[in-house]
């Protein structure tokens, strides 16, 4: 598999550069702080880099964090159309008697589904969280069934669920890295739900006024943060899953020029403990790494020659383009270069996976590896142009 080789500034402005601008001291990898947690993990969205973890393979109890699950499945039920906010859920003897953190539901109210999401992520009620299982699946079993067929699709390997609300149970465990896939793929696949997780203080009417704030500490202490979820139990100890996004001069205005980065936080010694843990590891991505945009959307990373084709090269980039985050101050001194399969036979279909860019520092150490796709279809030649094509590849 060839390397074409690229500087940094070629995939920015098609200038050839000698190597002398990639010379010059080492950079090392930014070290994390110390962080007192069990295990954690920091995770840049945007560019889909881990930062820094300690042990993120390791099992542990999930406590409420297992809720991010659940509501992965209410909302696609939402989005399937199979339920609506304003339906309304009875709620059910089992429901009522959770122990744990509540909504105080009771079996005399048909409570909207929206409440109950609420009540889940605000409130971590188990009560709600429980009404919305048999709400969607017609009883826990079967939602817990779906739970764990979901962590399966979603490449959630070491996790097994046994329950909605997150209640020590054997076997009910997963780890720091399937949290931030789960985290991760919760934000993308239902933008519009997210928002929930932000609300800092909620109430069912007619219910208790206790228990009506949301523990992450940090909606109240950072602006920039906007979820998502705590969990506690004496097993799990205290645990954050935590995400925020900040502006990042250079990317653009709105949304796509914010940077989001997510922090999951296990076994911390308490509540304040795992907000303190958090603000740090999050504080220390957003300053120790640069973000930097290598290609723009649908911009070439590399052109190369296509055999048996009716054009003869092959636009090899991402429809959504290339960020990466970097050690801070290292962005115009990468290096970068495309690896990719030879030779390149027609037909090529538009998106499909072919070779990747691989990002490296001055100093040669790994960056990132993004995979590249085909940004515009090569259809096959006619029999003439492919006969003469076959030759010309024999010969070489």
């Amino acid at each position: 598999m060839p390397v074409l080789r690229l500087s940094f500034r070629s995939l920015l402005v098609g200038l050839a550069l000698s190597l002398g601008l990639h010379m010059g001291a080492a950079a090392q990898m930014p070290q994390p702080p110390e962080i007192a947690a069990r295990a954690y993990l920091l995770l840049d969205v945007t560019t889909g880099q881990v930062l820094a973890s300690k042990d993120p393979d390791a099992p542990v109890e999930p406590a409420s964090l297992t809720k991010l699950m659940t509501a992965y499945l209410v909302f696609d039920a939402l989005r399937a159309g199979k339920i609506s906010l304003t339906q309304t859920f009875g709620v059910s003897e089992r429901a009522w008697k959770m122990p744990g953190s509540r909504m105080f539901i009771d079996p005399k109210m048909q409570v909207p589904v929206e409440d109950l999401i609420k009540g889940m992520i605000v409130q971590s009620g188990n009560d709600a969280t429980v009404a919305l299982a048999e709400g969607v699946a017609g009883s826990v079993e079967r939602f817990v069934e779906l739970m764990n067929q979901q962590a399966k699709a979603l490449g959630m390997k070491a996790t097994g669920y046994r329950n909605p609300e997150g209640l020590t149970e054997a076997g009910h465990t997963t780890t720091a890295r399937d949290l931030a896939t789960l985290a991760t793929r919760l934000m993308n696949d239902f933008p519009q739900y997210v928002g929930y997780y932000a609300i800092q203080r909620y109430r069912y009417p007619g219910t208790p006024a206790t228990n009506d704030t949301n523990r992450n500490l940090l909606l109240f202490r950072d602006p920039t943060v906007d979820g998502l979820k705590t969990g506690h139990t004496s097993a799990a100890g205290y645990c954050l899953v935590a995400t925020a996004r900040r502006p990042v001069p250079g990317l653009g205005d709105g949304p796509a020029g914010q940077r989001r980065l997510l922090s999951v936080m296990l076994g911390a010694s308490s509540e304040n403990a795992r907000a303190a843990e958090t603000q740090k590891l999050l504080n220390w991505g957003y300053t120790a790494f640069d973000t930097v945009r290598l290609l723009a959307a649908n911009q070439p990373a590399a052109q190369p020659r296509v055999w048996k084709g009716k054009a003869d090269t092959a636009k090899l980039g991402r429809a959504e383009g290339v960020v990466v985050s970097v050690p801070a101050g290292e962005g115009a001194r990468l290096k970068s270069e495309v690896v990719r399969p030879e030779p390149l036979v027609a037909p090529l279909q538009k998106g499909q996976s072919l070779g990747a860019l691989r990002v490296t520092t001055a100093a040669g150490q790994p960056v990132v590896e993004v995979p590249l796709t085909v940004l515009e279809t090569v259809e096959e030649a006619g029999i003439l142009g492919r006969a003469w094509d076959a030759i010309r590849l024999w010969i070489q």
